[in-house]
């Protein structure tokens, strides 16, 4: 199985960003995704998530009303919409499929992680 994630990158705060992944070697739209991220010297930090259909997500408070998560099952991606940016959201960005969307926000071991993304939010 592999997640591989794209868009990252440098935006000034207030600024807006995309990130796509692309999943391959599972069955896509069997699994929940989500969004984690990890700060520079942070824990990783639960971000959002979809479950299977797309018709339920989630979000942290950190980023709920300025984020948007999707999906496109046919294409085997997931998407994250990030706006209105602050300093705090930069770090690592990572891809994870969970079987069981209820495992989120706090996936446990045994599921798809993508390598992850720099975002970098200059202020």
């Amino acid at each position: 199985a592999q997640l591989v994630e794209s868009g990252g990158g440098l935006v000034q705060a207030g600024g807006s960003l995309s990130l796509s992944c692309v999943a391959s070697g599972f069955v896509f739209s069997d699994y929940a995704m989500g969004w984690i991220r990890q700060g520079p010297g942070k824990e990783r930090e639960f971000v959002a998530a979809i479950n299977w259909d797309g018709k339920l997500t989630k979000y942290s408070d950190s980023v709920k009303g300025r984020s948007t998560i999707s999906r496109d099952n046919t294409r085997k991606t997931v998407f994250l919409r990030l706006n209105n940016l602050k300093p705090d959201g930069t770090g690592v960005y990572y891809c994870v499929a969970q079987f069981v969307y209820a495992e989120f926000p706090n996936p446990p071991p045994g599921g798809y992680w993508g390598r992850g993304i720099q975002v970098t939010v200059s202020p």
